[in-house]
């Protein structure tokens, strides 16, 4: 029989490795160095850490690291050279073999194209044949979160400190979100100052704590585009629904921040399957009937 203290016991200390594996992410990572950090013994550190979080600390660390050299590759910075060094690998050849392992393209094909091609993009499909919008009633989410600021390319080791906390507390369910929330536009505020949060919905009754903080989004009417491939595309996506969409649609976006839901496990799956949610709030139709509004659907979230 599992002994809820203890699992939250664990759950706490392994959120205080997998902050200092984000905030320390081109440092070398000991394992035993690791093991003090959460006050584990170095003899059955590991063992716990793969048990609560299912995955390495290896595993942890190149998902990352080959994560955050996806942005860099489709934002241009820097030589491949350079890239491969500051993801931890010694040479480009080694470089190469993982991320073509995790992407399915070599770095330097994923560069020139920008992005993963998908079927549609072999075929010579416009950008706007990629995405579609959905008009959905999102009710209120009631989250627990953890506040980031920095590069959104970033935000993985906040979500990974998060699974750590809900983990603990059981609040990891079948039927939990896994939310982001996103305050600025990267182009026009500083990486430095961007401000979002990592989150996931919270049962009603459950007080966050530890350092999350409550955060209850209002519901409302959103647009929502479904954006399949890495986390580091998802920009394009942004970019096809402000810039094509928007205009077009008679809809105005709400005074509330926009969201991205993930619906699936990138630890399970290749980044060319991992499926994003982008919901934008609405403001609330006034003399705009939704047959005008770009041919999009109404579909009630249940």
């Amino acid at each position: 029989m599992t002994n809820p203290r203890t699992n939250l016991d664990y759950s706490r200390r392994i959120e205080r490795v997998v902050q200092h594996i984000g905030a320390h992410l081109d440092d070398t990572l000991d394992l035993a160095a690791l093991a003090a950090i959460a006050s584990f013994s170095p003899y059955h550190f590991h063992r716990i850490y793969r048990s609560v979080t299912g995955e390495t600390v290896a595993d942890t660390v190149r998902r990352e690291r080959l994560h955050r050299a996806a942005g860099d590759l489709v934002r241009g910075k820097g030589a491949i050279a350079r890239i491969a060094k500051v993801a931890g690998y010694g040479s480009v050849a080694a470089f190469t073999r993982a991320f073509a392992a995790a992407y399915g393209v070599p770095p330097a094909q994923y560069r020139r194209q920008g992005r993963l091609l998908s079927p549609a993009r072999q075929t010579g499909k416009e950008e706007h044949e990629m995405y579609t919008v959905e008009l959905r009633q999102i009710g209120p989410l009631r989250l627990a979160a953890f506040d980031h600021t920095g590069s959104y390319m970033e935000i993985g080791p906040v979500f990974e400190r998060l699974f750590a906390w809900a983990g603990g507390r059981g609040l990891l369910r079948p039927d939990t979100r896994m939310i982001g929330l996103y305050y600025d536009d990267p182009a026009a505020v500083a990486a430095a100052r961007l401000r979002s949060k990592a989150a996931v919905t919270l049962p009603d009754g459950v007080t966050p704590d530890g350092g999350a903080q409550l955060v209850e989004l209002p519901g409302g009417r959103h647009a929502v585009t479904r954006h399949k491939g890495p986390y580091a595309e998802l920009e394009m996506a942004y970019g096809w629904l402000y810039r094509e969409w928007l205009p077009a649609s008679g809809h105005e976006p709400a005074d509330r921040p926009i969201f991205e839901e993930y619906l699936n496990n990138p630890r399970e799956l290749p980044p060319a399957e991992w499926l994003t949610d982008i919901c934008l709030p609405l403001k609330e139709p006034s003399a705009v009937s939704d047959e005008q509004s770009a041919g999009v659907r109404l579909k009630a979230e249940g």
